[in-house]
C-alpha cells in the first residue's frame, strides 16, 4: 500500500463520524494536527490528507479548519502541544504515524 492510499484512507476514517451526524449549518470542525516535522517537510503526506477531506466535502476556510501544532524534531515538546489542541476544542487529532522528513 502506497502512503497516498493509506493517508487517503486514513482521511476518509478519520471523516466518517463527522459525515455519519447531521451537520450544523455553519459549523466548522476543527481538526487538529500533531507531528514532529513541518507542513513543508512532509508535503505529499498533507495534500494527500487535505485531499481526502475534500473529496468528502470538507474544505477548509468554508467547513473545517485545522490546527497545526509541530514539535520540530523536539519530542519531548508533543506533549505541551497535544494539550494545546485538547485545550482549542478540536473534534480530532492526528497523529502521522511516519514523523520523519
Amino acid at each position: 500500500m502506497n502512503r497516498r492510499a493509506f493517508v487517503t484512507g486514513l482521511g476518509a476514517v478519520l471523516a466518517m463520524p463527522l459525515a455519519a451526524e447531521p451537520q450544523q449549518a455553519g459549523k466548522v470542525f476543527r481538526i487538529g494536527i500533531l507531528a514532529n516535522v513541518r507542513q513543508g517537510d512532509s508535503e505529499g503526506l498533507w495534500a494527500a490528507f487535505v485531499q481526502g477531506l475534500r473529496e468528502l466535502g470538507y474544505v477548509e476556510s468554508q467547513n473545517i479548519t485545522i490546527e497545526w501544532r509541530v514539535s520540530e524534531g523536539r519530542y519531548e515538546r508533543l506533549p505541551d502541544l497535544a494539550a494545546e489542541l485538547v485545550g482549542r476544542k478540536v473534534e480530532v487529532i492526528v497523529v502521522p504515524a511516519d514523523q520523519t522528513p
